[in-house]
């Protein structure tokens, strides 16, 4: 995954210069159809990745600062739980990148990072997104 230039600018600074950071409250997921860019905000209506549109039962995934959630080891977390979506009830489109924001309300909040799919799925009515336990790493180099 990606960091955006939100996350970025605000641990950086936080380390080196004198604003102080405190990590955010919520954590969602987010289903794209377009992938997102650093320069990106969680409000996809107006950058570059495309959330899935607020309707057919799409909704955020509220996945939160948790030791049962998360599992982190040396340079690296990735998801300790399934992340799964509501079963659509029509078309969401086909869904190329998952994105991680700060606030679990669609188009809203701030890009904290993204990735594309390995592979792309299309969402239509009665489906169920879901990202496996263990499917979802963000690694530091």
């Amino acid at each position: 995954m990606s960091f955006s230039n939100y996350l970025e600018t605000n641990l950086l600074d936080h380390i080196f210069g004198t604003d102080s950071w405190s990590k955010p409250s919520e954590i969602a997921i987010c289903a794209l159809t377009t992938n997102a860019i650093d320069g990106d905000t969680g409000q996809f209506s107006t950058g570059t990745g495309v959330e899935v549109a607020d309707s057919n039962a799409y909704a955020r995934v509220q996945l939160d600062a948790s030791d049962s959630n998360w599992t982190v080891s040396t340079g690296s977390v990735t998801n300790a739980v399934d992340i799964t979506f509501p079963q659509a009830t029509g078309s969401w489109g086909t869904v190329v990148a998952v994105a991680i924001t700060d606030d679990a309300t669609h188009d809203s909040g701030n890009l904290l990072a993204y990735a594309a799919l390995d592979t792309s799925k299309t969402i239509d009515n009665g489906d169920v997104l879901q990202v496996p336990a263990g499917s979802l790493t963000i690694t530091l180099d």
